[in-house]
């Protein structure tokens, strides 16, 4: 394997406005690599981190990687609290559209599960929101809206399996 070239601090930057490009350009395994490369240099780069998130979670049901673990380690290394909240509402919102992609008899129940988990954390967020930023109300009636359209509800049995609040 060939070694990785480190990035200079100097062009973090023009690499995060690349890294927002190649999303836009749906290419977030492109972007997910420069904001890797960035946060070889700068660990804690927050805009580095909130792309990482938002990369992964574009992936999500593209690639056979473990993008769902790896977006929330990232969304936990965020500083902000309302941060925090809000991206991994975004991680369980994005996961519950995903999950009504795949063919199997539980979609419902698990979607269902990923958009209420979600609502929680936009809830904490909205608790917390900067003044004039209501985004955490405009995600949790986007979340209700797709559990009415898709008529999605819990598990009729006790055993199905909760998404784990855990920021």
């Amino acid at each position: 394997m060939q070694h990785l070239k480190p990035l200079h601090k100097d062009a973090i930057p023009k690499a995060l406005t690349r890294a927002k490009h190649y999303r836009l350009l749906n290419e977030p395994w492109q972007a997910e690599s420069i904001c890797r490369d960035i946060l070889s240099v700068d660990p804690n780069n927050q805009a580095a981190l909130l792309n990482l998130v938002l990369a992964k979670t574009d992936q999500f049901g593209t690639t056979k990687s473990n993008t769902y673990s790896e977006a929330k380690r990232a969304c936990a290394k965020l500083k902000d609290e309302y941060e925090r909240f809000y991206y991994r509402g975004i991680i369980e919102e994005r996961r519950g559209k995903e999950a009504l992609n795949r063919n199997t008899h539980r979609v419902k129940y698990i979607a269902y599960e990923h958009y209420r988990t979600a609502m929680e954390y936009f809830e904490k967020a909205e608790k917390i929101h900067p003044p004039g930023n209501e985004d955490a109300i405009l995600r949790y009636n986007a979340c209700s809206r797709r559990i009415k359209e898709f008529n999605l509800r819990s598990a009729p049995d006790e055993g199905h399996i909760q998404p784990f609040l855990d920021v």
